[in-house]
């Protein structure tokens, strides 16, 4: 990459990483569950609000718990989009689960709530609502579909640590919560993730689902005297030098996020000419939704090129990039899942999606080239 490239992505690092790592080391405390695990927990329950946190090794880690807590078994039903990372649906199918693929809504690539209810069968066991960008999907409607049939909700959050749906966090209404701590991510570790668990019910079965099977939370808290086996598990949680590292992220949370914003607005407002002219579409934001900022896509018109304004982005020093083969047509999506309607919307939008760079230290003047270069990318095509 020359040295004027413009990266997609620029893992962000606050300054205090190295020396929590460090003093991890110097505690002799290296596997998980240490003290910075502890801080991150305590963090995550009274930042998001929820009732237990749990820092796993990865978001697909924490929504394979959310599998075995479910208790899925061969032919369940799990209510999903297509538009969404492959560990949404392959934590499910590792139990046996079925995803249900319904399409998405044209204005913020959410799940589209009005569909949902008319997918629902006797197998159905739960919906997963994915925050796509950051930005919530309508959980009330969500909420109230999974009452009235008895379902659980688990909140696929990757994208959406300090986003908000009517002032309540992301991860903190469903039944289970899931976040990202991945280093494409707002707040990072390299890798990790959390569950979050919303309903009491679950937390004691949460804790030994994630320390292998066994009830070893329990031991070093001194209410049992000895840990054994006492049901189906794996090693879910993250070594210590990983919660440090995340610790120091966790602090400096808000910083990351308004920074962010500035720069998803300079875009936002750059961009806004090109939107006039009918090249593209910008981002949609809810009123009930505070998003994140955690990327900044557009959606080109249907007779641009996308490849062609990628191959130009990319000549020019510009790394942008498209994102989800929608999942129900791939060749697991056909095996494991089955769609339910029409997914024109799933289709459609993921040939028209670009992502543009955005991290903490891009400046001003790299967005207005980026957006110069995507004007430029833009007209070429168009006029084809």
């Amino acid at each position: 990459m020359s040295s004027d490239s413009i990266e997609f992505n620029r893992p962000y690092m606050t300054g205090n990483e190295l020396q929590y790592i460090a003093e991890a080391n110097e505690g002799h405390r290296l596997a998980g569950d240490g003290p910075f695990t502890k801080r991150c927990h305590e963090w995550l329950e009274i930042h998001m609000g929820v009732q237990k946190a749990l820092l796993t090794h990865s978001c697909t880690a924490a929504l394979e718990m959310c599998a075995l807590l479910l208790d899925i078994v061969p032919g369940d039903e799990i209510i999903m989009p297509s538009y969404t990372f492959v560990s949404t649906a392959n934590a499910f199918v590792l139990r046996g689960g079925v995803p249900v693929f319904v399409d998405i809504r044209e204005d913020t690539l959410n799940l589209d709530e009005s569909l949902v209810e008319a997918a629902v069968t006797s197998r159905t066991r739960a919906i997963v609502p994915v925050h796509y960008a950051g930005v919530s999907c309508e959980m009330d409607a969500l909420m109230g579909i999974a009452r009235r049939h008895e379902l659980a909700v688990v909140e696929d959050a990757a994208q959406g640590v300090e986003s908000t749906y009517k002032g309540r966090k992301l991860g903190s209404i469903g039944t289970f919560g899931t976040l990202s701590f991945h280093e494409t991510k707002n707040v990072i570790s390299g890798e990790g993730g959390a569950l979050l668990v919303n309903d009491a019910a679950y937390t004691t079965r949460a804790e030994i689902i994630r320390e292998k099977g066994t009830d070893r939370s329990r031991f070093f808290r001194g209410e049992v005297d000895k840990y054994t086996w006492q049901e189906a598990g794996s090693s879910f949680l993250p070594g210590e030098l990983i919660a440090a590292f995340l610790w120091a992220q966790l602090e400096r949370s808000s910083a990351i996020t308004r920074t962010r914003l500035d720069a998803w607005a300079n875009y936002h407002a750059l961009l806004a000419p090109l939107e006039v002219k009918g090249m593209l579409r910008r981002p949609h934001i809810p009123t009930y939704c505070e998003h994140n900022a955690h990327m900044y896509y557009v959606l080109l018109s249907p007779e641009i090129d996308r490849q062609v304004v990628l191959d130009v982005l990319k000549a020019n020093g510009v790394n942008s990039v498209f994102h989800y083969v929608p999942l129900h047509s791939s060749p697991g999506g056909r095996r494991y899942g089955r769609t339910h309607g029409s997914l024109e919307v799933t289709d459609r939008k993921s040939e028209q999606l670009i992502r543009l760079p955005l991290w903490v230290g891009l400046t001003l003047a790299q967005q207005e080239r980026i957006v110069a270069v995507l004007t430029k990318a833009c007209s070429v095509t168009g006029s084809m």
